[in-house]
């Protein structure tokens, strides 16, 4: 982010005191994992990260000036208190523009998730007879599961507004903790498990950096393109697709977890494309055609050749994580993946 790299090696210990490290950030990771805390652990690393990329931008501002500890710590408090409040004044703007929204999100999905059912189940209406015609016997069977599949978890999303908002509290909290963590006077020495474990956080930090921060930018990416495409290009055809709101959303939120992301977006607006026209659903599945491969381009470069990771890698590790860990293991797989193999390479296993 534009500042020094935080150094990934330290003093040798004695065998027993790396494995108590490594038994301990498995433990911690696990844990976090296992009890919903992954938007905290995440929000953490990232609020540590902007913390200290915000402190070395503002103390570079005073570079005519000897760069002092007490202009270093000036720096620091300042960027700090930029992160910790700068959430809370994005979101009384925005419930002063669009009262409501974050406590209905979940009101809105399930909405929307019913919505999908209802497009599913009518596809030979929805589609041109002769093509229609072409679909297998089998098919309304096949819609009639999917669509029951979307209304259950429709009514799943009913009652997640506790949840929803407790994990916008997990976030923030983990946001302070991060931002807190950046500020903190450093001690002039650690004991030796101490070191180790500042090797593994930092590793892990390295790691988060890589496939989070690149992957947040390519969902960024994908976001700001399908608004345009949403509000912008459908409306000059005459063609208007509902829940627009939720659907950017979503694409921001799914394009976070690579690959599966992507293929969740395109399934869902391509299916409310389909619920307006035909020729929506084409309009929409080749936008996103498009920009997802310009977008595995991108993915390819920034988070392939960093972490040296195979698409065939990630899926593995992600199909696994999600049948044990659900949708956060979906989400967590590649950055645990990344720092194991970050560990892995250092002692030279891999």
């Amino acid at each position: 982010m534009g500042m020094p790299a935080a150094p990934v090696s330290a003093p040798s210990a004695p065998l027993g005191v790396r494995v108590a490290s490594y038994a301990l950030m498995a433990g911690a990771l696990w844990l976090l994992l296992g009890h919903g805390l992954l938007p905290g652990l995440l929000f953490a690393c990232l609020g540590f990260l902007v913390t200290r990329w915000l402190a070395w931008q503002f103390a570079r501002l005073g570079r005519r000036k000897p760069l002092t500890p007490l202009l270093l710590r000036w720096a620091q408090i300042c960027a700090a208190a930029l992160v910790m409040l700068a959430p809370l004044a994005l979101l009384m703007l925005g419930l002063s523009h669009s009262r409501g929204y974050i406590t209905e999100a979940p009101q809105q999905y399930r909405e929307l998730l019913d919505y999908l059912a209802r497009t599913v189940l009518e596809l030979r209406l929805k589609l041109p007879s002769d093509i229609a015609a072409l679909l297998p016997e089998g098919a309304a069977e096949i819609q009639k599961t999917l669509a029951s599949y979307l209304a259950a978890k429709a009514g799943t999303l009913a009652v997640a507004g506790r949840a929803w908002l407790g994990g916008l509290l997990h976030a923030y909290v983990g946001l302070l903790i991060g931002a807190l963590a950046a500020v903190r006077p450093v001690a002039s020495a650690h004991r030796p498990l101490a070191q180790q474990l500042h090797l593994r956080i930092t590793r892990f930090g390295d790691a988060f950096r890589q496939i989070v921060a690149a992957q947040f930018w390519i969902a960024a990416f994908n976001t700001v393109l399908t608004a345009v495409f949403l509000l912008g290009v459908l409306p000059l055809w005459d063609l208007h697709l509902p829940y627009s709101p939720a659907l950017i959303t979503l694409t921001f939120v799914a394009g976070l977890v690579p690959i599966v992301g992507n293929l969740v977006c395109n399934a869902v607006i391509t299916l409310v494309g389909l619920s307006v026209s035909p020729a929506a659903a084409v309009a929409c599945l080749g936008f996103l055609i498009l920009i997802h491969k310009a977008e595995y381009v991108i993915n390819a470069k920034v988070v392939g050749q960093r972490t040296h990771m195979g698409v065939w890698e990630l899926l593995a590790v992600m199909f696994v994580a999600e049948a044990v860990f659900g949708p956060a293991g979906l989400v967590a797989a590649p950055l645990f993946y990344a720092y194991l193999k970050k560990e892995l390479f250092a002692a030279r296993l891999v």
